[in-house]
């Protein structure tokens, strides 16, 4: 195998001499651990694992590791995953209206800051088009309509799918995704919305919680499921506020906390950093890669 970091994710029934059985299995591949970070969850019995190696030095190539290490897998009940560092991801961002999420990650991207290629924007409309532009990105504007959503959907998933397309961003596309959407693409999109949920829903939240008098604000990131904005939960943050915030400056906070949240969510996936189980995400921090 080339030199790279290889990335495995484990998740099985916890049980005695699991650190040594994984640990001595890389060990006799002839690969270095770089981290190796361990959860256990005593209410379900559950374990978890992410584990980097460093390939350097090693003759296996990634089908024998794949399945020798199914040999070991097996047994021991693992739902597992391995992701080699010589693979970029591809991305594609989903917007409408908003450019303040859009702007952040193209700049992120751009500078490197998260390792992938963005292959395209989609949006279901054409006012963000000089943006994807300015960053030479492709743009496909898909305007949508209640009798057109099954149609317009449809092109989007061929377009993902002809384009390779590893992870689905919707840096806010104000649109309902399908359950065929979504399961098409299962943990392979993340989603960004305020905190509010579900005290403010609809249209003006950030009026509706002037209103009512909030004194925190933030955002929430999480992969797409079917129940709406009820998915596993990867990044969040807040902030206080005061009474003398207005409805816009709630807003502009928000808009910078959504920012952060969303890049942090990103990167966390992208550096193959989370374990979903059930609708819970288990986020592993960064270990020094």
């Amino acid at each position: 195998m080339k030199s790279q970091v290889v990335t495995f994710l484990i998740n099985c029934p916890d049980q005695k001499g699991l650190v040594a059985k994984i640990t001595n299995f890389f060990y006799d591949k002839g690969f270095n651990i770089l981290s190796c970070q361990q959860y256990v969850n005593s209410i379900e019995n559950s374990y978890f694992m992410r584990v980097r190696l460093n390939a350097d030095g090693t003759i296996i190539s990634k089908d024998q590791l794949e399945n020798s290490f199914l040999e070991l897998a097996d047994p021991l009940h693992f739902s597992w995953s391995v992701h080699y560092g010589d693979k970029k991801q591809n991305v594609a961002l989903m917007v409408s209206h908003t450019s303040h999420n859009l702007y952040d990650l193209l700049e992120r991207f751009r500078e490197g800051r998260l390792d992938c290629n963005v292959k395209m924007i989609i949006s279901n409309h054409n006012k963000l088009r000089h943006i994807a532009e300015m960053f030479d990105v492709p743009f496909y504007y898909l305007p949508i309509t209640k009798e057109t959503k099954e149609e317009q959907e449809g092109q989007i998933i061929q377009l993902l799918d002809s384009n390779n397309i590893d992870l689905v961003i919707m840096a806010r596309y104000m649109q309902i995704l399908s359950s065929r959407f979504i399961n098409h693409y299962p943990q392979r999109i993340i989603n960004i919305h305020h905190s509010f949920l579900p005290a403010f829903q609809g249209a003006n939240p950030y009026r509706k919680a002037y209103e009512r008098g909030v004194k925190l604000i933030g955002a929430t990131a999480h992969y797409a499921t079917e129940d709406l904005d009820e998915g596993p939960i990867i990044e969040q943050d807040v902030k206080p506020v005061t009474h003398e915030s207005t409805p816009q400056t709630l807003k502009i906070i928000g808009a910078d906390i959504e920012k952060l949240v969303l890049a942090r969510a990103v990167k966390n996936h992208l550096n193959h950093q989370i374990i979903v189980s059930g609708n819970r995400a288990i986020v592993f921090p960064e270990a020094g890669e």
